[in-house]
């Protein structure tokens, strides 16, 4: 089974990995945050070490710049694919993205499968939200989530979704319905991602939900 791997130094991550951990063999792992601006400073407990080597994928949510960059290159070799969550400057994208197995990705609910195995198994089920709608005369009768963004937002609107429209056949509305009603949700990668707007973000997350409800409807008809 994949192994996922979710590293922080902060307040973020939780939530990730209670919904990542519904899908794959998951576990959390949280390191000092470094109290030094020098780079040898930095120190990685082996215990927590080894744990991260033996990933398939490691997703960081560290916010220490050093400590993210010494992370991946300590164990990039050794992990199929690195996800980084929190990052700070296209100057340290472009830095991490230097190593061929490492992403950084603007908002985490834009992952989609990228051609690497491992990598695409775990986008099969996170990453940029993906429903199947079944129809009953003309209605919705079930949505199912295929892919979920990390947080769990894809779910909560499913549900909502799922609970205003059964049996009613206003299927034009849905997906704008859908995408309003990821604003409600407590989405937290804009603060997370220190240089980025909030506004932008959710109404990125917004127009992916707003679509997969769309593609889902006509999946379904």
């Amino acid at each position: 089974m994949l192994k996922v791997v979710i590293a922080t130094d902060g307040p973020y991550g939780e939530r990730a990995f209670e919904n990542i951990k519904k899908d794959f063999d998951t576990e959390f792992i949280e390191l000092e945050q470094p109290t030094s601006m020098f780079m040898d400073e930095i120190d990685i407990p082996a215990d927590a070490l080894a744990k991260i080597k033996q990933a398939n994928i490691l997703i960081t949510y560290t916010q220490h710049p050093d400590l993210t960059l010494d992370l991946v290159d300590m164990v990039n070799k050794d992990v199929d694919y690195i996800i980084v969550a929190a990052w700070k400057g296209e100057g340290f994208k472009n830095q991490l993205e230097g190593y061929e197995n490492v992403t950084c990705p603007y908002i985490m609910c834009e992952l989609e499968e990228n051609g690497n195995e491992m990598f695409d198994e775990f986008t099969s089920k996170i990453g940029k939200p993906k429903v199947n709608i079944t129809l009953e005369d003309g209605k919705i009768a079930i949505i199912d989530v295929i892919r979920s963004s990390p947080c769990g937002s894809t779910t909560f609107v499913a549900d909502y979704i799922s609970d205003k429209y059964f049996s009613s056949d206003d299927l034009e509305n849905i997906p704008t319905e859908a995408g309003l009603k990821l604003q409600h949700y407590p989405c937290r990668a804009a603060k997370m991602r220190l240089f980025s707007d909030e506004e932008c973000k959710k109404e990125m997350a917004s127009g992916f939900h707003k679509d997969a409800f769309e593609e889902g409807i006509k999946r379904g008809k």
